[in-house]
C-alpha cells in the first residue's frame, strides 16, 4: 500500500500537519452512515493521537441532509475553524465549497463516491474514483473509511506519532466500513484490509466496540464479515436513522467502559424501533406500488409523506429485492422532496440521475445505491425520465433474480469439517458471495422468529439425518404460515455458542418444497 500515489494524498496531509503544528482548529466533517461514521472516527483518532485541535461533525440526517451544507460550514468559521476534512462525502459539493472558499475556510476532500460533471475547487480533493488519480486501479473500490486510512497513513510519516500508537488499530474501523457500504469483497487492497481488520476487532483492542459485541450477543473471537453485515452495521446505523450519528461516533471513541455500555443499550433499542418502522413502511408501500400495478414497470417510483428519511433507503432495498426492479423511494415533503434508490447490477442508478442533474437540487451516489433531494415541481418530469431511462435499457431483459448454486448437496455432507474448511473463502461479502448450496425436500423439525419477528431460526432435516441449525435473515414473515417441507438454498458456516461449535445453514432462498 503506496497511499502517497493517491491523488492529493500527499498534499492534503501536509496541509493537515501545517494545521496541527499551528494550533489551528480542525472540523472532521462525516456522514451519518456505518461508513461516515467509522470514516470520522478514524481520522479524529489519528488527529487526537497527534495533538490536534480537532472536533467531529457529523450532520442531522432530517435537518440537513447528505453531504456538505453551507450553513455548517460558514458556522464553522464563525467558530474559528481554519481547516475542514470531509470523510465519506464532499465529491459532488462543488457550490458548498465554493462558499467555503468565500469565507477563507480550507476544505479537504476525502470520498469514494462517483465524480460527477465537475469536482469541488477544494484545497485537495481525494477520491480514487477521479481518472487522473494515481493508483485509480488498485484504490477505486475502497470504502470512504478506506480513503481516510489512506490519508491517516500519510499523516503518521509526516509527523512523529507517540510509540504506542499502531497504524493496526485503525483497522477494525476500516473493515466494518467496508462490509457494511457493501464494498468489492474480490478486490486485493479491501480483502486485505478486512482480513486485517477481523483480526483487530477478534482481538477486543475497541473499547466501545466490544461492548456492542457483548450488547448484540456476538461472541469476541468469532466475528466475520457476516457478523459486521447482520449486527455491527445495522446497529452503528441505526442512530443515524432514528437519532444522532455522533451518538455512535461516541461508542466507537469511548473510553469509559460505562458510558459506552449506556451508547450500546441505546442503539440496541434504536435498531430494534428501526426494525419495526422498516417492516410496517415497506408493507405499507408494497401494498401502494402494488395497487398501482407499479411491479410491472421497468422502475419502481413510489412517493410516501410518512416514510421516515432515515428507513427510505432500507425500504426501497427491500422492494428491490422482492421485485427484482430498480426503486425510488421517495419522501415526500412540503416543497421539496428526498429519496433513496436502490438498483439492480443491469442498471447505474447514479449515471440515470446524472442525466436528471437539471432537475435536481443534488445528488450522489453509486451504481447500486444513491440519493437525491429535487424540488416537488419537478417530480413529475424526473419520475417520467427515469422511468424513459430503465425503459430504454431494461426493455429486452427479463428481470427476474438470479441465483447462482454451486452444488446440490445432501445433508450427510454438510459436516462441521467441511463448514471449517469453507471458511477459508472468508471475508465473503460483495463480489465474493460464500459458496452456496442447495438441498430439496427437507423436513421443518422447528422454527422461531428472532429479533422482533424480522428473521427465522429453524431445525431442518433430510431422511434420517439429524436436524441442523439454520438461520434465515430476513424471513421472519414466513413464521405466520411455515411450509412443512422446504427446497433451501443456503451457505454453510461454523456457528459457536455457549463454547460448542457446529454446522449451520444460513439461508439465502426458501421455498415450499416442490417434490413432497
Amino acid at each position: 500500500i503506496n497511499p502517497s500515489c493517491v491523488k492529493d494524498v500527499s498534499k492534503a496531509a501536509q496541509r493537515i500537519c501545517h494545521a496541527i503544528r499551528s494550533k489551528e482548529r480542525i472540523l472532521v466533517y462525516g456522514d451519518f452512515d456505518c461508513d461516515g461514521v467509522t470514516s470520522t472516527t478514524l481520522l479524529m483518532q489519528v488527529l487526537k493521537m497527534l495533538a490536534a485541535r480537532a472536533e467531529a461533525y457529523i450532520p442531522d440526517r432530517v435537518d440537513e441532509g447528505y453531504g456538505l451544507n453551507s450553513p455548517a460550514l460558514l458556522l464553522a468559521k464563525e467558530r474559528g475553524y481554519g481547516l475542514v476534512v470531509t470523510v465519506d462525502c464532499g465529491i459532488r459539493s462543488v457550490k458548498e465549497v465554493n462558499d467555503a472558499n468565500d469565507v477563507g475556510l480550507d476544505v479537504i476532500v476525502t470520498d469514494h463516491h462517483s465524480v460527477g460533471s465537475e469536482i469541488p475547487a477544494a484545497y485537495a480533493v481525494i477520491n480514487p474514483q477521479q481518472e487522473d488519480c494515481g493508483g485509480h486501479e488498485i484504490y477505486s473500490h475502497l470504502a470512504g473509511v478506506g480513503v481516510a486510512f489512506m490519508l491517516a497513513m500519510e499523516l503518521v510519516t509526516c509527523m512523529t506519532p507517540p510509540k504506542s500508537f499502531r497504524i493496526s488499530d485503525l483497522l477494525d474501523l476500516v473493515a466494518i466500513g467496508t462490509v457494511a457500504d457493501v464494498m468489492h469483497l474480490n478486490d486485493p487492497l479491501n480483502r486485505l484490509l478486512v482480513v486485517h481488520g477481523l483480526k483487530v476487532i477478534n482481538e477486543g483492542r475497541r473499547l466501545g466496540l466490544k461492548i456492542l459485541l457483548e450488547t448484540a450477543s456476538l461472541k469476541l473471537g468469532a466475528i466475520s464479515s457476516q457478523s459486521i453485515g447482520f449486527g455491527i452495521g445495522p446497529r452503528i446505523n441505526a442512530a443515524g436513522r432514528l437519532d444522532k450519528a455522533l451518538k455512535a461516533y461516541r461508542l466507537l471513541s469511548a473510553d469509559d467502559a460505562n458510558e459506552a455500555r449506556k451508547i450500546a443499550n441505546e442503539l440496541e433499542g434504536l435498531n430494534r424501533e428501526r426494525q419495526r418502522l422498516t417492516r410496517d413502511a415497506q408493507e405499507r408501500i408494497k401494498e401502494t406500488v402494488e395497487r398501482e400495478n407499479s411491479i410491472n414497470t421497468p422502475l419502481i417510483f413510489a412517493q410516501d409523506s410518512d416514510v421516515l428519511p432515515g428507513i427510505v433507503g432500507l425500504v426501497a432495498g427491500r422492494l428491490t429485492e422482492e421485485f427484482y426492479r430498480p426503486t425510488v423511494v421517495l419522501e415526500y415533503g412540503a416543497t421539496e422532496s428526498r429519496a433513496s434508490c436502490r438498483s439492480i447490477p443491469e442498471f447505474h442508478i447514479t449515471h440515470a440521475l446524472d442525466s436528471c442533474a437539471d432537475l435536481l437540487l443534488r445528488h450522489g451516489g453509486h451504481a447500486m445505491a444513491a440519493g437525491f433531494t429535487v424540488a416537488n415541481e419537478n417530480l413529475a418530469e424526473l419520475k417520467r425520465r427515469l422511468m424513459k431511462a430503465a425503459s430504454e435499457q431494461l426493455s429486452d431483459r427479463d428481470l427476474l433474480p438470479t441465483v447462482v448454486i454451486d452444488a446440490e448437496m445432501p445433508m450427510r455432507s454438510l459436516s462441521l469439517k467441511f463448514a471449517e474448511t469453507l471458511s477459508m473463502l472468508e471475508p465473503t461479502g460483495h463480489q465474493n458471495p460464500p459458496a452456496r448450496f442447495m438441498t430439496k425436500n427437507m423436513r421443518v423439525v422447528d422454527y422461531r422468529p428472532l429479533s422482533n419477528g424480522a428473521h427465522l431460526k429453524l431445525k431442518l432435516s433430510e431422511g434420517h439425518h439429524p436436524a441442523m441449525d439454520a438461520i434465515a435473515f430476513g424471513f421472519g414473515h414466513l413464521a405466520q404460515n411455515m411450509y412443512g417441507n422446504v427446497d433451501a438454498v443456503y451457505a454453510l458456516e461454523v456457528n459457536e455458542y455457549n463454547g460448542r461449535r457446529n454446522a449451520q445453514l444460513v439461508i439465502q432462498e426458501l421455498r415450499q418444497a416442490l417434490d413432497t
